[in-house]
């Protein structure tokens, strides 16, 4: 039974997969300085900041052409440090913390700098530090205006459980492979069961690891962290740009600290208020939707997708012929049903990839798998000798601390049944998912939800396409808040910020000059 299904993944991982899937990076032949190790913060609570030139190299290394690490390497300024937090926030004074990794890319102008600006990416589980340093690189690579690094201090931070920052590890990379590659929809009650079994299995051994203290990996430490941070770097105001879940990591840290912000940022919105079952099924309704939007594409593009006549009937044969008949690749690796079916939700996530969608289903029915691996393997964060980041188990750890929907693995059976019928790609796969709460064994820690009163106005940004988080709830979002404003993208895709001229514009003024876009505003498609 899959433990990973919500599907958040971080904003970063649409343009790591634009980059490393279709090799859209400018070249440059520069050379690189020497590496220099993290700090940790100072006695007074201030971070210790050391250069860290290595760290692109580390994060994008083996996607990058050559020489354009060293380039900008040498354009941008990175510093890495920690700050020690305590495990339990409610036990402050407890002996047991958590190191939290920062990186800041230095603002170019210093002397006229407003602030840091703090970044999440999603996920949960995503990395802040890979995300901070992608939108330090410039608008050439779907990073920041210059404007905007101009005049702030971009910072980044893992949150706890996540990459540098304590990291949880409760899946092996074969348990991973299995769960990856697993039929997305195990129809017999036998598979079914089977697959809770090993779920049940594989939860207990985690609970077994790091014990209650898993109850502390939840939202809501996470925002007195962000709180944390903001003191030790010295901010008399928080900045903050969070995509995906990190709108919700920002709702809850504007709820318990409104009047600490300066300017924040929502970008593809969750609305705190939605119960798991609410939340998951909004998800198979807007990949649903993204699917039909590519199939019409399709239709549309003769020269691009050869789909035809019926892109989505394509996508739903190709999962079944994986099913019965998986192809096989000249390293003896299988495309089953299930990296089949990570391939196409992938490739959902953004337009800029629904041709790499078409190419990958075109091979793969001339038996070759590998456009399909390589999109699977991206989004599930897997290289290629096959071991995984922590992504994936920092995101099962986050989400069912979060969780406070009571739900039963009989319910979830029903689900997959009622669902399957209604949403016939992604419903069943994401009612199965449901499971993986279910059976956590280790008592949630669910984050606060209401207004952020006394805050100022807060950007909540909602795109029409989003398969991952529905537009839907970008009006509740901007309710529950009460100084949300809310700015709508009329095209398609996970997130618009800062890729979208029209919204970039917006925020970017925002941002910078705190100047609040009139409520309602609307950009449309690109």
């Amino acid at each position: 039974m899959s433990r990973i299904r919500l599907l958040v993944a971080p904003a970063t991982l649409v343009a790591l997969l634009l980059a490393g899937c279709t090799g859209d990076w400018p070249g440059t032949d520069d050379d690189a300085a020497g590496p220099s190790g993290p700090a940790a913060a100072d006695e007074n609570g201030e971070v210790d900041w050391a250069a860290c030139p290595e760290l692109l190299d580390e994060l994008f290394g083996d996607i990058a052409p050559p020489g354009l690490i060293d380039q900008l390497t040498e354009a941008t300024s990175y510093d890495c440090g920690t700050v020690t937090v305590p495990q339990d926030w409610e036990q402050p004074d407890a002996p047991e913390t958590h190191e939290i990794a920062l990186v800041r890319a230095r603002s170019a102008d210093q002397s006229d700098r407003i602030g840091s600006l703090l970044v999440n990416p999603g996920g949960p589980g995503g990395s802040g530090i890979e995300s901070a340093v992608f939108l330090s690189f410039g608008p050439v690579f779907g990073g920041l205006a210059d404007s905007v690094t101009a005049r702030f201090d971009l910072v980044g931070f893992d949150p706890r459980g996540v990459a540098r920052s304590s990291p949880v590890d409760c899946f092996s990379d074969e348990e991973l492979d299995e769960s990856f590659g697993a039929d997305p929809d195990p129809v017999t009650q036998g598979e079914f069961d089977e697959g809770v079994a090993e779920g049940q299995q594989q939860a207990e051994a985690c609970a077994a690891e790091y014990g209650d203290a898993l109850r502390t990996y939840s939202t809501k430490q996470t925002a007195h962290d962000m709180e944390a941070i903001r003191v030790a770097l010295g901010d008399g105001e928080l900045n903050y740009l969070g995509f995906s879940y990190g709108t919700l990591l920002g709702a809850t840290y504007a709820h318990m600290y409104p009047d600490r912000i300066r300017s924040m940022v929502l970008d593809g919105a969750i609305d705190p208020r939605e119960d798991l079952l609410t939340s998951v099924e909004g998800q198979a309704q807007g990949f649903e939707r993204a699917l039909d939007n590519f199939s019409q594409w399709c239709a549309d593009s003769p020269d691009e997708c050869s789909l035809r006549p019926d892109a989505r009937t394509a996508v739903s044969d190709a999962i079944e012929a994986a099913r019965d008949e998986p192809v096989t690749g000249p390293d003896g690796r299988e495309a089953t049903a299930g990296w089949v079916f990570w391939a196409v939700i992938a490739t959902l996530y953004s337009q800029d990839l629904w041709p790499q969608l078409a190419a990958a289903l075109e091979q793969l029915d001339a038996g070759d798998p590998a456009v399909v691996f390589e999109l699977a393997d991206a989004y599930t964060r897997r290289d290629a000798e096959g071991n995984y980041d922590n992504m994936f188990d920092a995101n099962t750890v986050i989400n069912c601390a979060d969780s406070d929907t009571e739900v039963t693995v009989e319910q979830v059976r029903d689900l997959q049944e009622e669902w399957r019928d209604e949403y016939p790609v992604f419903g069943a796969p994401l009612a199965v998912g449901v499971a993986g709460c279910a059976l956590w064994p280790v008592p949630s820690d669910p984050y606060p939800t209401g207004p952020a009163e006394g805050a100022p106005p807060i950007l909540v940004i909602g795109t029409l396409g989003d398969p991952a988080t529905p537009y839907e709830a970008t009006a509740g979002l901007a309710e529950l808040l009460g100084v949300g404003v809310v700015l709508t993208y009329e095209g398609e895709g996970h997130t618009a910020y800062p890729e979208v001229s029209c919204i970039a514009d917006a925020v970017d003024a925002y941002l910078i000059d705190l100047t609040v876009p009139e409520e309602g505003t609307r950009c449309p498609a690109e």
